[in-house]
């Protein structure tokens, strides 16, 4: 495929604060720890290695090896889990809800992204090695979030009432969604192969953990994918120490909020991710995950009648490190305490409130990670990509707004001139002159001028206007033509990655889209990217 490449800013789907991190805006310096530039990773290596102890990697060998003791793991995954005991090994990790087949799109990017770096820094830094994680976030409870995917414009979804971690639920009900991929998906040897691979991972396994790792693993074993379930008694047990500081000192609540007052104060356009709470856990058993609160001393699960005092709740903690569930401010912390990790690829809304928490792991003498912008694409079709060159399109065409799109384009094609920009121009010329006059001899008269001139700008401008709706109607055909290539290719006004699911894909390349995306995108590009034929 050929591979163009258009700055994030210039897309206009990325976020100001995104967009100036990318572009090392000095006074973001604080907020991160080094740049993703390949030759930033020799002193993120030493510093890792100094920090990471021994022991931890053998309990996470150890959890690994017991999660993936049902799972038919490629020798490459197999050899990467043995190698995360071994001092000089490193993880490039990304994480994704358990969304329904994938969800959106871009979980296959990001996943390929940590791949293709993992393969980059391997050649690059030959006395280590880099392995890729994709860690399932098992213990999310938004179900409304991840119950569905998109496929062809419309939403296929699991209807079930359910509460707790998504990870524990059980996958049936689940032939019903098969039954609407059966029925939408074709008879073509692509569809059977997706239609067997939802089967497989979502009728003959129990949880949506099992089925979510089934389906990765299915994708991503050969390359060496190491999948991470996070709700683990062994791997909780080495977050005791950090959850207590956070529990009952509230530390992530005094430093985090303080790094937010300092974001903010960079820039009034950033918005801020999110908020840490005076405490950032859940209470978590099977159908429960509520948030642990503190009032008077006493220590409650939110909307339930369970209750702790201190002492309690410290022990239910050495105990059953388990039933405590990091949220959004914790988990990163979770993650870099149990994994040797260099690099945390993610989407712009996660390095957002990653971005919050460096003083915070700096408090906690945790190596923070470096921060990737995950590779985001467009896929155009060879079809597609016949319509884009025929109507004379360049990809930064295809990132304007509609109407600035459809305005473009019947002004280029029109064999009338619509741009008034040379009658505009005239009048401020003529109106310099009667400023001039009006300064040499009544100044009151510059208020009369000035809004003569605006009057007779707008008058131009309504023409112009009049003068383009007339000639879209005229010209109906190419609007509707143009109209409908960027709807297919920006869903809902949005990035494909966002809106399209996996699938849609696959249909069109079959087994071949994985191994054309993983030629194609290059982690540490730091540009949007179009694919097309």
């Amino acid at each position: 495929m050929e591979v163009d490449c258009i700055n994030f800013r210039e897309t206009g789907y990325f976020s100001e604060l995104i967009c100036d991190y990318l572009d090392k805006k000095k006074e973001l310096k604080p907020f991160y720890n080094r740049m993703p530039e390949l030759n930033n990773f020799k002193a993120q290596i030493e510093e890792k290695a100094k920090s990471f102890p021994k022991e931890n990697r053998k309990i996470l060998r150890a959890a690994l090896k017991r999660q993936y003791e049902k799972v038919n793991t490629s020798e490459n995954t197999g050899t990467n889990i043995d190698l995360l005991a071994e001092a000089n090994s490193f993880t490039i990790i990304t994480g994704h809800q358990l969304n329904l087949f994938t969800g959106p799109l871009y979980f296959l990017y990001k996943i390929i992204s940590t791949i293709n770096l993992t393969e980059q820094l391997n050649q690059e830094y030959t006395d280590s090695n880099f392995i890729p994680v994709y860690w399932m976030a098992t213990e999310d409870h938004d179900f409304d979030e991840i119950n569905y995917f998109n496929f062809d414009g419309k939403k296929v979804q699991w209807n079930i009432e359910t509460s707790g971690g998504v990870g524990r639920l059980s996958t049936e009900g689940l032939e019903g969604v098969l039954e609407v991929i059966t029925s939408t998906f074709g008879e073509t040897d692509n569809a059977n192969y997706l239609k067997t691979l939802f089967h497989k991972a979502y009728l003959e396994h129990a949880t949506l953990t099992d089925a979510t790792r089934f389906l990765a693993n299915e994708l991503f074993g050969a390359y060496g994918l190491v999948i991470v379930d996070g709700d683990d008694v062994d791997l909780k047990r080495l977050l005791i120490p950090y959850a207590k500081k956070d529990i009952f000192d509230q530390l992530p609540f005094q430093v985090v909020s303080k790094s937010i007052e300092k974001l903010a104060a960079v820039s009034e356009t950033y918005k801020i991710q999110v908020n840490p709470r005076e405490i950032n856990y859940f209470y978590l058993k099977d159908g429960l995950r509520e948030r642990i609160v503190e009032k008077d001393g006493t220590y409650f699960v939110n909307d339930t009648e369970i209750q702790f005092t201190a002492k309690e709740l410290e022990e239910e903690l050495e105990s059953h490190p388990e039933r405590f569930s990091p949220n959004v401010i914790a988990r990163p912390l979770y993650q870099e305490v149990i994994l040797p990790n260099l690099c945390y690829i993610g989407g712009g809304g996660e390095l957002a409130y990653w971005l919050e928490l460096k003083a915070y792991f700096e408090v906690l003498d945790i190596t923070f990670p470096i921060l990737l912008l995950r590779n985001s694409a467009l896929v155009i079709t060879e079809k597609q990509s016949e319509k884009v060159k025929k109507m004379d399109l360049s990809m930064a065409d295809l990132f304007l707004k509609q109407n600035l799109l459809i305005n473009k384009k019947i002004r280029k094609i029109s064999n009338i001139d619509i741009d008034f920009s040379s009658q505009k121009k005239l009048i401020e010329e003529q109106f310099a002159d009667m400023y001039k006059l009006a300064e040499e001899t009544d100044k009151s008269f510059l208020g009369a001028v000035k809004a003569q001139e605006v009057k007779q700008k707008k008058g131009l401008e309504a023409l112009e206007k009049r003068l383009l709706k007339a000639q879209k109607r005229k010209l109906k055909d190419h609007v509707v033509r143009l109209t409908e290539l960027q709807n297919q290719l920006f869903p809902n006004q949005s990035l494909q990655e966002r809106q399209l699911n996996f699938s849609e894909l696959y249909l069109e390349y079959g087994a071949t889209l994985i191994p054309m995306l993983m030629k194609s995108l290059e982690p540490l590009k730091n540009k949007f990217l179009v694919l097309r034929n």
